[in-house]
């Protein structure tokens, strides 16, 4: 690790080295990332796509039905409301990585967590764990019992428990959606780790599921591989393998993604 001159850059390289030495988690130095005061309009335009699909998903019995029957009118509307209301918000700089300039750019800095950045991770909260819980509940039930009840679930636990994220975003317990921004250099790690562990784990699941024969033997296959994917995955953004999973040490400019 290269040394830095200076009384600041001497606490950033014992930090940066502390960390790295109490679990040989690899570290990224804030000062040593390249900072732009300006998003560029294809950057912003590609943030766009992944609110449209995080609000999309928000009506989970709906995202259910969608996977299960194919898209209908009921989908083309919500999903058309969608693209208008995050095309407008992001247009006027009003969703995480759509704003003409980047908000964060000094991770020491502590600086109020903007509403429609909170709203935005709590909503993407929500998604990732309302479907992993329910889904690893409906696999854990089947084979238990040898009866596929994920549609029971999702239409009487779905909405309770993204409401308790969603109360718990409002209180400003989840990573990401506290009132202060100071804690970005580490709290985005766990952010972008459990969403790399979700998108892998239930498109394989949801093929999985369409593509295996009715049964406990299916139904175990499907656990083992879920719950496989997001041990390895979980373990490979731990270890900060995984893009944006590497702590950011705080200290020095940054720029946030």
């Amino acid at each position: 690790m290269q040394e830095r001159r200076g009384s600041d850059g001497a606490d950033v390289r014992r930090e940066a080295t502390r960390a790295a030495d109490e679990g040989g988690i690899p570290v990224e130095l804030a000062g040593e990332r390249k900072i732009r005061l300006r998003n560029k309009v294809y950057y912003r335009f590609n943030h766009w796509p992944i609110w449209v699909f995080v609000f999309f998903i928000l009506p989970g019995p709906l995202t259910l039905d969608l996977f299960d029957r194919g898209f209908d009118g009921r989908m083309a509307l919500w999903l058309a409301a969608v693209v208008v209301g995050t095309g407008v918000a992001g247009a006027r700089g009003r969703l995480p990585g759509c704003e003409p300039r980047p908000y964060i750019i000094r991770f020491t800095e502590d600086r109020p967590n903007p509403l429609y950045r909170r709203v935005c991770y709590t909503c993407a909260w929500s998604a990732v764990l309302s479907f992993g819980v329910l889904n690893l509940a409906g696999l854990v039930a089947a084979v238990a019992t040898g009866v596929w009840s994920v549609r029971a679930m999702y239409e009487a636990a779905y909405f309770p428990l993204a409401g308790a994220v969603w109360a718990l975003g409002a209180l400003g317990r989840l990573p990401r959606v506290k009132a202060s921004t100071k804690g970005e250099g580490h709290e985005r790690r766990y952010f972008y780790g459990s969403v790399w562990a979700m998108c892998i784990a239930q498109p394989v699941l949801w093929g999985l599921w369409r593509g295996l024969p009715a049964g406990r033997t299916g139904d175990v296959v499907k656990l083992a591989a879920f719950v496989g994917i997001l041990g390895f995955v979980g373990w490979l953004s731990y270890r900060g393998k995984l893009p944006r999973t590497r702590p950011i040490v705080p200290g020095e400019l940054a720029v946030s993604d």
